[in-house]
């Protein structure tokens, strides 16, 4: 076994054991983080939450010996003199534990997990409770920590689902994710879109970036004007690859400016002959308020998060 494989086994026996302690985390925005962690009194983790979940330094007697052997193996602690900090973030998703970056998600190659995880995986949800035909492929594009595939594969026992992403970091983090729920019909696969993977798909869903990030971090930046870019890339590529009866389910967000939607504008003329049908629904009107006052959003009137559903008619 590799050292890479090691490190893997030990983050997965890490997840167990959080499991087993009754460990569990709903994760905030970052601003809720910022704030949440600016009131408290001790700068130092006192449980279990502190420490993998708002991600706070500690001293290494606080966690039972075998997290923390586990903790080492896996490679993921920092230590700064007599204090560490844990270098991975586990969320909670109904019964699912998730492996992500810790707070703060500064690093290039960062995996996130947040309240666009949550809603990503509703949509997801509710578009296979409303879907009797059989789900033999799916693929999660931008995969991240591996959210979209992993509801996917825990409802649809018998199909294979892909999990594709460029980002090293984030294909570790979901095939880690998938084995520690059990579910052995996940890979994980490198690849730019749905560059690397062939033949058509039942299902595809994604949660790209949609900010115009300055620092350009893989989990965040979506390219083009306002962060749209990567989303309308997807759209494009991915209508091309559904299997007839096929779907895809897109969630993102969108600047929107002088009350338009320029996503929706892009997407219109994709999916407007008859091959196609679809829904268009604003989730959320008004997300990540804070991003307003930044360079490049000086027109930007709100962001919100929106789902678009196409499935292939013929």
């Amino acid at each position: 076994m590799s050292a890479q494989q090691l490190a893997d086994r030990a983050l997965i026996n890490l997840g167990r054991g959080l499991k087993e302690n009754g460990y569990r985390f709903i994760t905030p925005t970052p601003l809720t983080h910022e704030r949440v962690l600016g009131r408290q009194a001790s700068a130092l983790a006192q449980d279990l939450r502190d420490v993998f979940g708002w991600s706070m330094p500690f001293d290494a007697d606080l966690l039972p010996a075998a997290l923390r052997e586990e903790l080492l193996q896996a490679e993921v602690v920092e230590k700064h003199d007599s204090l560490w900090r844990s270098a991975v973030r586990w969320s909670s998703l109904d019964d699912l534990l998730f492996a992500h970056s810790a707070y703060p998600t500064t690093q290039s190659d960062a995996v996130f997990f947040g309240p666009d995880s949550y809603r990503f995986a509703q949509v997801i949800e509710a578009h296979l409770q409303q879907r009797f035909e059989p789900v033999r492929r799916a693929v999660d594009i931008g995969c991240g920590a591996g959210v979209g595939a992993l509801v996917i594969a825990r409802v649809r026992h018998d199909a294979q689902v892909l999990a594709v992403d460029i980002n090293p970091r984030a294909l570790r983090m979901t095939a880690v994710n998938a084995e520690l729920a059990g579910l052995g019909n996940v890979t994980a696969y490198h690849s730019d879109v749905l560059a690397s993977v062939e033949g058509e798909f039942d299902l595809i869903v994604a949660n790209p970036p949609y900010m115009n990030d300055d620092r350009q971090r893989a989990y965040r930046h979506g390219g083009g004007a306002l962060g749209e870019q990567l989303s309308v890339r997807i759209a494009s590529e991915s209508l091309r690859r559904l299997a007839l009866g096929g779907s895809l389910v897109l969630y993102t967000g969108v600047a929107i400016v002088a009350g338009e939607d320029p996503f929706l504008a892009a997407i219109k003329p994709l999916v407007g002959s008859d091959a196609f049908g679809w829904t268009y629904r604003e989730l959320d009107p008004d997300v990540f308020g804070e991003e307003l006052a930044k360079p490049g959003y000086e027109r930007v009137e709100r962001i919100a998060v929106v789902a678009l559903t196409v499935t292939r008619l013929r």
